[in-house]
């Protein structure tokens, strides 16, 4: 025994370590060895490290122009420091934009449905696509997949008029149905659930479960990462929206975020701190969202890869 034990020990102890190991997430673990390993990984770091800091630089340049006094940053260079800090500009911001709150509820209502729609109706076609057998479903697939190419600005037109035809103009429903459902969605999900084992459908399928069944057992619940990845993709898309609900919505009461922030930029002059504290406040729940499914975010990227592994 104690000689088995020993063997085994010693075995584990010789065996060379591997530069790659895969964790129980998926994540690939680099270990680098040598001297020219070690400055490539450094200087890799270096540069991740600067590129973030380029990219924070704009955002962070908004939130401090957001609590400095307009007078401040009028000046040549503006007068930006933790000195001058004040909520002033969002004082200001409320007495010209009351309707401020208005907003944010109607893009957080547009946003939420939006997400929720995209997630039942791209899942369903993405498991359709994926997994399920009809005639013409590859033309089909095919079919909705080009449309991807075609820029959106070519279709603002027909869109428009179609509205307006329906009689939907300057209502919610013109700027929530067009985007219910997604081309990239419906791409995205049937490429990741074509990654799923079709062990446990087909079980399914023995004991008498019908397609519905199926995907709201089984595919829903493995497709969490996935739709975390598009549920944030969505949500972001439609809070920033800004060019199609100009062209369909009049109303400054039924503005949404975006376009109610335009309406405090004026001919001849523009309060940046002003217009500075309400891009802060319309960044704020992007980031909350972000930050809070970011841990199924890498999930998403990873979790294709440990399936087919």
């Amino acid at each position: 025994m104690s000689n088995t034990t020993g063997s085994s020990v010693l075995g584990k102890a010789l065996r060379p370590r591997k530069e790659t190991d895969r964790d129980s997430t998926g994540g690939i673990h680099w270990r680098p060895r040598g001297t020219l390993q070690w400055i490539g990984a450094v200087l890799v770091f270096l540069f991740i490290v600067a590129w973030a800091v380029l990219s924070l630089l704009p955002m962070s340049w908004m939130f401090t122009s957001a609590l400095t006094p307009s007078s401040a940053l009028v000046k040549m260079p503006p007068q930006v420091s933790v000195k001058n800090f004040s909520l002033a500009n969002f004082k200001d911001l409320l007495k010209k934009a009351p309707l401020l709150p208005r907003w944010f509820l109607n893009t957080a209502l547009i946003a939420s449905v939006a997400t929720v729609a995209n997630l039942i109706f791209d899942t369903l076609a993405g498991y359709a696509f994926a997994k399920m057998d009809f005639p013409g479903r590859d033309i089909i697939f095919w079919a909705i997949l080009s449309t991807m190419m075609i820029p959106s600005q070519v279709t603002l037109v027909p869109m428009f008029l179609l509205i307006n035809k329906l009689k939907w103009y300057d209502s919610y429903a013109a700027i929530l149905v067009p985007g219910m459902c997604q081309t990239f969605g419906i791409f995205m999900m049937k490429q990741f659930i074509q990654t799923l084992p079709a062990d446990m459908e087909d079980a399914a399928r023995v004991d008498g479960c019908s397609e519905i069944g199926i995907w709201w057992r089984i595919i829903l619940p493995l497709c969490k990462p996935g739709m975390a990845v598009l549920g944030i993709s969505v949500f972001m898309g439609q809070w920033k929206s800004f060019l199609w609900p100009l062209i369909v919505l009049k109303t400054e009461r039924k503005f949404l975020l975006e376009q109610g922030l335009t309406t405090l930029q004026q001919q001849f002059f523009t309060d940046y701190g002003v217009l500075m504290s309400g891009a802060a406040l319309a960044a704020i729940p992007m980031i909350i969202v972000f930050f809070f499914f970011q841990r199924y975010l890498i999930e998403g990227f990873t979790v294709g890869d440990v399936l087919k592994g």
